[in-house]
């Protein structure tokens, strides 16, 4: 009998009754409230009268009209390049310990962005109840007493100017509590290993000593390490070796792309539960079964605004103009886009994150990511969001029966007119003239505004299929190999153009 995971699990379902539901739109009335007072003697506080803020009767309409959206560039030109200079009380009181870096998925350099100990804080509460509510999907008890492997950067930080660097997934690992260490695998010895090759050799080395019950990172390294440990050790699929894996953890992109190709690495079905783990904080997790949304972390570190997503209201770089409206969590509507904005316990204020969301229940302000502002493919009228790619990308693997789980995309003038020009990663052959007709299908189907474009401006659809690795191996050039990698689903003409350069090179 699992004792251990008994009590763990009567534990959880104990507190799921006795604790009762906050109410999200006071939670954020008071996180907001509360960074203006913690912060209200930095120099941002100062300069824009946090003290007068906090006497306003409407904190939450005056705070929104007295400070302007910020997206990182502007926010590290005015602000955070300060703190890299040693200055204390910037945007947050004292200095931070940490710095996130970050490339995204256009910077040619890391961002690096800031992480407070207060932020630290809140990321490893928010962890707290993501656990609790566990509870919600009627895991059996021994699953509390397996391994939960977290595969995500490398926790051997750089040490920088009095402070450490890495990624947000090493900084948080490099944290993780002394209760859940003898849980964690692959263990602190091979987490610190910075080559992503060399770590995942160590890992598939070790594989077979683990009860790996739970797995946790982003899907597409995910599935290469799974890959990995499968041919190495010459299995069917993963459940040969670890027969008690019953959920996977997924974060930093949308799952359900990777769904089809995720699932037949698989002996047998798991409970995926989808995080929302940014650079700048732990934004969502998905809180009970019935639902593939995740309920947003409204009682942290973080205060959440909304622009609804409209084209009118962002700039061709993905930020917002400065007079976009937005509304507060209490004004949200079902079912529309909107860009998130936040501000932070470590000193991000109306920050654009970059990421579109969409609330499926107002009541638990669960939300679905639904794409990204710089991912929004607006050329000739078209209007296609990424959540619209997505969709017509899950049909193509429903019609044809095939796996597709990366692609990318770009407007390109061909001969004097635009076509959609996609590249989609998949190891299956296909007619590449069916399968683009099907695809410009799809997308009329789904989009007023595409259809109303190919009847005009946009001559057409054009594919290109290419194996899953010339994707990853992308990634790893351009970025960093197992990092907090979003591949860039929408390319402009210049970027696009060395796409098409290292795909030629590495056919």
């Amino acid at each position: 009998m699992p004792i251990v995971g008994s009590i763990v699990k009567g534990f959880l379902d104990l507190r799921d009754r006795l604790v009762s539901d906050k109410n999200p739109v006071e939670a954020q009335k008071e996180v907001l409230k509360m960074l203006l007072e913690k912060a209200k003697n930095t120099d941002f506080g100062k300069h824009y009268q946090f003290s007068k803020i906090l006497k306003s009767p409407n904190l939450v309409r005056t705070f929104a009209e007295t400070i302007p959206y910020f997206d990182y560039d502007k926010m590290n030109a005015e602000w955070w390049c300060k703190i890299h200079e040693g200055t204390p009380d910037v945007s947050w009181p004292g200095k931070p310990d940490y710095f996130a870096l970050s490339s995204g998925t256009t910077g040619k350099t890391s961002k690096r962005i800031p992480v407070t100990n207060d932020m630290i804080k809140a990321i490893q509460e928010a962890g707290l109840e993501q656990v609790y509510a566990l509870s919600n999907f009627d895991l059996p008890a021994d699953f509390f007493e397996k391994d939960i492997m977290m595969l995500g950067s490398s926790t051997d930080l750089e040490s920088v100017d009095q402070h450490l660097e890495g990624e947000i997934s090493g900084i948080s690992a490099s944290q993780i509590p002394a209760w859940f260490r003898g849980y964690y695998k692959p263990g602190e010895e091979i987490a610190k290993i910075d080559d992503w090759d060399k770590r995942v050799d160590r890992i598939v080395e070790k594989a077979a000593d683990w009860d790996v019950g739970a797995l946790s990172g982003i899907p597409s390294w995910m599935e290469l390490m799974l890959k990995q440990v499968i041919e190495r050790h010459q299995l069917k699929n993963i459940h040969e070796l670890w027969p008690n894996l019953q959920v996977y953890t997924s974060g930093g992109v949308a799952f359900a792309p990777y769904e089809k190709s995720f699932n037949a690495l698989l002996g047998k079905p798991i409970t995926v539960i989808d995080t929302y783990l940014a650079s700048e904080g732990f934004i969502a997790f998905q809180a009970r079964p019935e639902t593939e949304a995740m309920q947003l972390v409204t009682n942290g570190g973080i205060y959440f605004e909304f622009v609804p997503f409209n084209p009118d209201y962002i700039n061709q770089n993905g930020a917002l103009v400065k007079d976009a409206p937005c509304v507060s969590l209490a004004e949200v509507e079902l079912n529309q886009d909107y860009v998130l904005v936040i501000s932070t316990v470590a000193g991000a204020w109306r920050y654009i994150i970059g990421d579109t969301i969409k609330f499926t229940d107002l009541e638990r302000a669960e939300i679905k990511i639904t794409g990204r502002t710089k991912f929004f493919l607006n050329v000739v009228g078209s209007q296609l969001s990424v959540n619209k790619m997505d969709d017509a990308v899950n049909r193509l693997e429903d019609a044809f029966s095939m796996k597709i789980p990366e692609y990318t995309l770009c407007a390109k003038k061909i001969d004097g007119e635009f076509y959609h020009c996609w590249y989609l990663g998949t190891d299956a052959t296909m007619d590449e003239n069916e399968i683009a007709a099907k695809l410009d299908e799809y997308l009329k189907d789904a989009n007023k505004n595409y259809k109303v474009a190919r009847s005009k401006a946009l001559k057409g659809v054009k594919v290109s299929p290419v194996p899953v690795a010339i994707f990853h191996e992308w990634n790893a050039v351009n970025k960093k190999k197992g990092g907090q990698v979003k591949m860039e689903r929408v390319m402009d003409t210049e970027k696009f153009a060395e796409w098409e350069e290292f795909v030629k090179e590495n056919l």
